[in-house]
């Protein structure tokens, strides 16, 4: 993973038209966000200020794409009984939500016959992929840029499959 290789960031400002992000995980263990997780587990307490200095950076971020014309939408394939991570996931989503990102959650099971990567994406303009590589427990061990066309392609067509399927953020109840 080259250190030159441009952040999420850097590819949602150059984003013109879209910016769509595949999440097929029922656990992240995302270090930054790993003390919010374990207090939500102890109190039910988290984190859903957008101008927090946990979520500002994304919210501002997002409201720019949104104001040069860019869709920013999300989709999550979950197993159901859904994770205690995608139950917490789930209840910090409104920060998304009202940051104006388009959120969808697709229970696995409806997901079957979808052909899928075999990694989380980001896909920008429906040409650059950024995959997310994670290990077994959920951390991050890295990404990679690909501006490959048929990876592309692939993504494009998978995340669209998963958008018609899936149910909008606030009409999916946890299971």
């Amino acid at each position: 993973m080259s250190s030159s290789e441009p952040t999420i960031a850097e590819l949602m400002a150059r984003c013109t038209r879209s910016a769509v992000h595949l999440e097929m995980r029922d656990h992240y263990g995302v270090a930054h966000e790993a003390a919010d997780f374990r207090a939500w587990l102890e109190t039910g307490q988290l984190d859903d200020d957008p101008a927090s200095p946990d979520w500002a950076p994304w919210v501002d971020l997002v409201s720019q794409a949104l104001a040069r014309g860019v869709s920013v939408r999300r989709a999550r394939i979950v197993s159901e009984p859904v994770s205690d991570y995608i139950w917490y996931e789930h209840a910090s989503t409104m920060v998304n939500v009202q940051a104006g990102e388009e959120v969808r959650w697709l229970p696995r099971r409806r997901a079957s016959d979808i052909a899928l990567p075999g990694n989380d994406f980001w896909l920008f303009d429906d040409r650059m992929v950024r995959w997310g590589y994670f290990s077994g427990n959920g951390a991050m061990v890295g990404h990679e840029i690909s501006d490959d066309p048929s990876a592309a392609k692939l993504c494009a067509e998978a995340f669209e499959v998963v958008w018609s399927r899936a149910v909008p953020h606030a009409q999916y109840e946890i299971r």
